[in-house]
């Protein structure tokens, strides 16, 4: 049954023992609004101590992603007409759900079925099953608009296999459905025409999900990206991203050249930013703390030029042809990325809630 009060660019329904909520904006690819994050936190928050409620699934309706991020051009428009207040209100709040999912008391499944980026990422990481298909396109490509691997991304990139985490960080690479299981990213693979009998059979049982979900998995194919797993071990060893330039320069490998031309074209404020808050989110106590040092690095990044910049160029006027200030990494200095990272007033700081 469908709830009345809830938008429709997020369908809550209930069937058998799951609570169901399904991204509904196609048109957008179910990118998030901060109707959609409250929609979501208002029914986890209902259903967690709801008795007959014994799991959650999240996926998406009709369209070919299960969602492709948050509201961008929503947060340009703050940056460059409120001063990031309401953008950073998005943040706030889509932060809230972050950590509400991955705190959750009840399982959780996500069903990234498609495009699964940026904020996507943010509600499908902390599921306790994440579920991959042959459809999934999962990528955080924040440094190609002057953003950063925001939404916990500190938190799942950094703890990754070898230094994986940094690379995704970086170049906003995409990774298949294989890739994501072989990554840790997904924790099962499902042909697509099995999902509806596992999003059935899940609801008539939640206590069987991982029998269910093994049963209906099939073997992933090969998972490209393990090829480059020693190049990018060895290549993206430094946490400095200059290191990084260099060992790729220095590489005559075709994997090596590609990749540096990919970070040629990326913000390198968005990329110190990155390298800086995976190596810091490593010393963190939970997510909760992360979560806070993304808010801190969001409410300022928001309103620097390079956040409106990258939006203009990918997305407004996609000439691709981004103006980054600072332009050259030697000009992200390590002041900068302190102040980017610095506390803020005790009434500003981010709280769960």
């Amino acid at each position: 049954m469908s709830d009345p009060n809830v938008p429709e660019s997020v369908l809550k329904t209930t069937n058998g023992g799951a609570g169901i909520l399904s991204l509904n904006r196609p048109k957008a690819i179910h990118a998030l609004t901060l109707d959609m994050v409250h929609a979501m936190t208002g029914a986890l928050l209902e259903w967690r101590n709801e008795p007959a409620i014994g799991v959650v699934m999240i996926d998406h309706s009709e369209g070919r992603g299960f969602c492709a991020g948050g509201d961008i051009a929503f947060l340009r428009n703050s940056a460059l007409n409120d001063g990031g207040v309401s953008g950073r209100k998005f943040f706030h709040d889509e932060y809230q759900l972050n950590h509400l999912l991955m705190t959750y008391g009840k399982p959780v499944v996500a069903f990234m079925d498609g495009i699964t980026m940026g904020g996507g990422v943010g509600i499908s990481g902390p599921a306790t099953f994440r579920v991959a298909t042959a459809a999934t396109r999962l990528a955080m490509p924040e440094t190609g608009i002057g953003l950063f691997p925001d939404v916990g991304g500190g938190w799942f990139l950094s703890r990754l296999k070898g230094r994986l985490g940094q690379y995704l960080a970086l170049t906003g690479a995409r990774l298949d459905g294989a890739e994501c299981v072989w990554a840790g990213l997904a924790t099962h693979y499902l042909p697509a025409e099995n999902l509806a009998e596992a999003k059935a059979r899940i609801a008539a049982d939640p206590a069987s999900i991982p029998t269910i979900l093994r049963e209906l998995s099939a073997v992933p194919p090969e998972a490209k990206i393990a090829a480059h797993a020693a190049d990018i071990e060895r290549l993206f060893a430094s946490s400095r991203y200059e290191d990084i330039l260099a060992a790729l320069e220095a590489d005559g490998g075709d994997f090596a050249q590609a990749t540096l031309a990919i970070l040629k074209t990326k913000s390198p404020q968005t990329c110190k930013v990155a390298l800086r808050q995976l190596a810091t989110s490593l010393t963190l106590p939970d997510f909760a703390a992360n979560m806070a040092m993304e808010y801190r690095v969001g409410s300022r990044v928001l309103t620097m030029p390079d956040f409106a910049e990258g939006v203009r160029a990918v997305i407004v006027d996609k000439d691709n042809a981004p103006k980054w200030n600072p332009a050259t990494p030697e000009g992200v200095t390590e002041d900068l990325l302190d102040h980017i990272f610095a506390p803020l007033g005790a009434a500003d700081e981010w709280k769960p809630l």
